[in-house]
């Protein structure tokens, strides 16, 4: 389906809070979550946010890149959030959301995994992503956040200068490579399973230094709870220091959305919920944030984006109200 414009999102109708327990369920509890709860609380509204416990940073050490906060732990990061949240009297709640349907009311039901129900006015879904299809290596997804990495602009200022290792990624195999040399002159591309570099890619290889070892990856050598080198199927063991290797594939935790009749659009790297530039969806009434709209949503972007779907949620419920209100008083 096409991606909604401004022109065409329908606007939802309001009720004014009648029948409802909240102005806006959250539904997950993530940066962009936290930050659309944020901006809801501070508005007066009433809010819940549900949050079923699965952050997808949550086995990296540490953020980076994240104004005032770079180096902080993401747990940390995320108890502050809730603490602020909390301080403006938005409610938490620790469980999964499993559905979600219009109310008939101009709003929503909230269907729960524990059996439970909650009636909002608006929903904000940020529920992210999980990164699937690791490169199948004995070792790698046991080490994932930890020396095997996936983002230079998150990881690389830790580990500049080490040996660093690749995992040639299936449809663009020297792209990574080329990048992390940005960060170390040491640095080996290992072709797994992926085809030979063209020979662009492989001129830009040979200007980056970058290595290229060919052969199926067998597993990691690991000492001291450390990666000291990577295995190859026919017994070789290349050292290296730090791993970087890609999912092959992203899949959005997007079950609510897709219940509600969301529409889609096409990425890269899969089908993700089409929203405009406040985070409205094509339902009426449906918001949603974070990597739940795109692979490469980073915290800072998703605070942001769930800072706007807040705003523009709030806007929606006090202007769609006055409009009521003023209706009511000329017909009065």
């Amino acid at each position: 389906m096409n991606a909604p414009t401004e022109n065409t999102l329908p606007t939802a109708p309001h009720d004014h809070g009648r029948g409802h327990d909240y102005d806006a369920v959250v539904i997950g509890g993530g940066a962009a979550g936290l930050s659309a709860a944020l901006v809801l609380g501070r508005s007066r509204r009433r809010v819940l946010v549900v949050d079923a416990g699965e952050p997808r940073n949550a086995p990296a050490a540490h953020m980076q890149g994240v104004l005032s906060r770079d180096g902080t732990s993401p747990a940390e990061y995320l108890a502050a959030g809730r603490a602020e949240i909390a301080a403006y009297g938005v409610e938490w709640r620790d469980g999964r959301a499993t559905g979600a349907e219009a109310d008939g009311r101009g709003g929503f039901t909230v269907t729960l995994a524990d059996g439970g129900a909650v009636r909002a006015r608006r929903l904000v879904v940020t529920t992210g992503l999980v990164d699937e299809e690791l490169p199948a290596i004995d070792g790698l997804a046991g080490r994932w956040g930890r020396d095997v990495l996936h983002c230079p602009y998150c990881h690389g200022w830790e580990v500049r200068d080490r040996a660093f290792g690749v995992i040639a990624h299936p449809t663009t195999p020297a792209h990574q490579a080329l990048v992390v040399a940005h960060w170390s002159k040491d640095v080996t591309l290992f072709l797994h399973t992926a085809a030979e570099p063209t020979e662009r890619e492989s001129a830009l290889l040979d200007a980056a230094g970058v290595r290229v070892v060919r052969g199926e990856v067998a597993g990691l050598a690991v000492e001291d709870d450390a990666l000291t080198g990577v295995r190859l199927a026919d017994g070789r063991t290349v050292p290296r220091e730090v791993l970087f290797a890609a999912a092959a594939r992203f899949t959005p935790r997007d079950g609510v959305l897709r219940q509600l009749g969301a529409a889609s659009r096409e990425t890269p790297f899969g089908p993700f919920v089409a929203v405009d530039e406040t985070g409205r969806t094509s339902v009426p009434g449906v918001w949603a944030a974070g990597n739940v709209t795109g692979a490469h949503e980073q915290v800072v972007n998703a605070v942001s984006a769930g800072y706007r779907a807040g705003v523009a949620l709030n806007a929606e419920l006090l202007f769609g109200d006055l409009e009521a209100a003023a209706d009511r008083r000329s017909a009065g």
